[in-house]
């Protein structure tokens, strides 16, 4: 259950993410597609919690290099 604060946080957008970050937007996208970057889109547009961001980020969600699509890892 979440405590009142969190239920009454605002929601951020993808260009407020990624400031808060110090990554690029095209970042946040891929994060939100490929790594599971908690998000609800709202009409054509993501929005965040900044609180949610900050829990995915300190769990490690953003620790590995994002690919890109059709982008392959080297076989070693």
């Amino acid at each position: 259950m979440q405590s009142g604060s969190a239920m009454n946080e605002r929601w951020s957008s993808v260009d407020e993410v990624a400031e808060h970050l110090g990554v690029a937007r095209d970042t946040v996208y891929r994060w939100i597609e490929n790594r599971g970057l908690p998000a609800k889109k709202i009409g054509r547009l993501w929005k965040l919690k900044l609180s949610e961001v900050d829990q995915w980020v300190n769990a490690g969600g953003a620790d590995e290099p994002v690919r890109r699509k059709g982008e392959g890892g080297r076989q070693r």
